[in-house]
């Protein structure tokens, strides 16, 4: 990670909220000022489901490069596979340290879903892969 000093102080304020499409067609993103705060080290956004019902790619299994990635569930629930860890229904109130490079996929999630994710460094890729082969991959 990169030196803190040239971090800014940012208060981003609810009422001045912008939704915005991102990374998922089904989602919808609310920066919270971290990634510009932090000058790319960082980005944390609020991810919530937008009522769309169509699949994407992160549907299939992909990985995110990156150094860290914290999901915590604001709201509802999704359920995912992840590679050694098997089938994962996260819920309101769950929180998960997705290791870097561990490949995973989204099965489903409800219409009320929202979390909190904050990832290192800000522009991180997601990358389509093949899945893992064990028991547990089995589609």
């Amino acid at each position: 990670m990169s030196d803190t000093k040239h971090w800014q102080f940012k208060h981003d304020v609810a009422t001045d909220a912008k939704w915005t499409p991102g990374l998922r067609e089904i989602f919808e993103y609310r920066d919270l000022g971290i990634k510009d705060g932090t000058k790319g080290d960082y980005v944390a956004h609020l991810v919530r489901h937008n009522g769309k019902k169509i699949k994407d790619e992160v549907q299939q299994w992909h990985v995110h490069d990156c150094t860290f990635q914290f999901v915590y569930v604001m709201n509802g629930w999704a359920t995912f596979e992840y590679e050694g860890e098997g089938v994962r229904t996260i819920k309101k109130g769950d929180c998960i340290n997705q290791r870097p490079g561990i490949r995973h996929r989204e099965i489903a999630c409800s219409e009320d879903f929202e979390v909190l994710e904050i990832v290192a460094p800000a522009n991180f890729k997601t990358r389509v892969v093949e899945g893992p082969e064990t028991k547990q991959a089995a589609e």
